[in-house]
């Protein structure tokens, strides 16, 4: 399945790299062509059709998925299945006072799922053509009335890349290690006060929002981050890529640039990058620093991905993806799932409305609490700003897509402590009651959005006919 942005109207990249001179901004250094920062939808993916241990130079990935469609002399999905679910690796530690107290047990709360735990709700369509329907939905954590907190590991996986010329020697090392302090210490993991709550993180309060006239007071579901992983990734120069046609072309498979602060920013083709991602979630799995009970971040520094642009493969196409969430799963039974996602950190100054820093990583963690497997549907939405007869709509509960589009899509949060103070821009989340399309809201302060609950006037417009 294509992982396509989920804001879908977005340039076309015409401007030719130059690979030595670059801008302040991604748009800057293609030559001033528009880009639209987004996310993507990503299909689960079963770990036994990860193709592991092949070399590039050898293989042909499908232009969409980067699947493994051809190119070696044999090869077969050599992915397997993990069973653990605990590992001293990833296990909840943190250093800030956080809202732990009697938790509830992190398990899976669904028959035949070897999972975090998970509570459902349900709300009906109040306007229409889905008007009166009823939209069942899973999300990560223990029920709200029942109270007392949910406390899941964060299993964070930091990705380095190593990019190559075309002769195959090193063109340069971007490492992830200048970024490690800031994510851990962002609101994603930090306790902060909110309208919410107070001493909790980012999703956890947007959790609380949504629920506040409901949940018992000491209901949470804390994240706690621990870094099990840290690798590097060899990207070549180019890659083969098959379009749906059956042709295989030759594709650039990155492109390069300064931001503002002087790190390097990287453009990379998303069906490589598939491939990368999927390697990597399965490799963390064996190895067992990826669980079950936890969500699993794979982080990289600055790294967006484009479209191949089929009709001159060495520019790129559609640009820039910024992360996206999905699930792993094995055949057994009972099935295990882990929870995935993938974010970039990003530098200031390479997009517009705030996208900086933790954007990325608040909006697919929010998204993940959500929508952990990536199947809540919702009334046909009409995305936000939009003309009247816009048909640019969707119909599920990803629950940041709504606001990624408009200028104020982020909020300024400052943490504060000894040896470390940082202002970091995570993005407004709209709450679930906006999808539900009605007058009213019954979350916190009856809004439609958190932090900033301005954001969302009022709830969802259904998708024109």
């Amino acid at each position: 399945m294509r992982a396509p942005l989920r804001f879908v109207v977005l340039c076309a990249l015409v401007c030719l790299f130059a690979s030595a001179s670059f801008g302040q901004a991604v748009s800057s250094a293609i030559g001033g062509a528009p880009v639209d920062p987004g996310y993507a939808q990503k299909a689960p993916k079963s770990v036994s059709s990860v193709s592991l241990g092949l070399s590039l130079s050898s293989v042909v990935l499908d232009a969409d998925t980067g699947a493994v469609v051809g190119g070696a002399s044999s090869f077969t999905a050599t992915g397997s299945a993990s069973p653990v679910n605990v590992n001293p690796l990833c296990q909840p530690t943190n250093d800030d006072r956080l809202q732990t107290n009697n938790p509830l047990p992190n398990q899976s709360n669904i028959d035949g799922l070897i999972t975090l735990a998970t509570f459902d709700g349900a709300f009906t369509a109040q306007a229409g053509p889905s008007a009166g329907r009823d939209f069942r939905f899973t999300m990560i954590g223990n029920d709200p009335r029942l109270g007392h907190p949910t406390v899941v590991p964060a299993c964070l996986d930091e990705v380095s890349l190593q990019l190559l010329n075309a002769d195959g020697s090193v063109f340069t090392t971007v490492p992830f290690a200048p970024f490690e302090q800031g994510t851990l210490e962002s609101p994603n993991f930090e306790p902060l006060d909110y309208r919410s709550g107070a001493h909790v993180q980012y999703a956890d309060a947007v959790h609380r929002a949504q629920f506040f006239n409901v949940m018992k007071d000491n209901w949470h579901t804390v994240l706690m981050p621990s870094v099990t992983n840290r690798t590097t990734i060899t990207v070549p120069f180019f890659v083969n890529v098959q379009l749906s046609n059956g042709t295989i072309v030759q594709a650039r498979s990155y492109f390069t640039g300064t931001a503002a602060d002087g790190s390097t920013f990287v453009l990379m083709l998303s069906p490589l990058f598939n491939f990368f991602f999927d390697n990597e979630v399965v490799n963390q799995i064996n190895q067992g620093n990826f669980v079950t009970n936890a969500v699993n971040m794979t982080l990289f520094p600055n790294t967006f991905l484009f479209s191949l642009n089929a009709n001159n493969p060495n520019v790129p196409g559609s640009c820039c993806t910024l992360g996206f969430h999905t699930f792993f799963r094995d055949s057994a039974f009972p099935e295990s799932r882990w929870v995935t996602q993938y974010a970039s950190w990003i530098s200031p100054g390479l997009f517009g409305a705030g996208f900086q820093d933790v954007t990325a990583l608040s909006h697919e963690t929010s998204e993940a609490f959500g929508d952990p497997f990536v199947n809540n549907t919702t009334p046909n939405w009409q995305f936000p700003g939009q003309p009247a007869t816009s048909k640019v709509c969707q119909a599920n509960l990803e629950e940041g897509d709504p606001i990624e589009v408009l200028a104020n899509a982020t909020a300024t949060v400052e943490v504060k402590e000894k040896g470390f103070h940082f202002f970091f821009h995570p993005q407004n989340i709209p709450l679930f009651q906006w999808f539900e399309m009605g007058a009213t809201s019954s979350a916190i302060d009856g809004a439609f959005s958190f932090p900033d609950e301005t954001v969302l006037p009022h709830s969802a417009i259904p998708c024109p006919q």
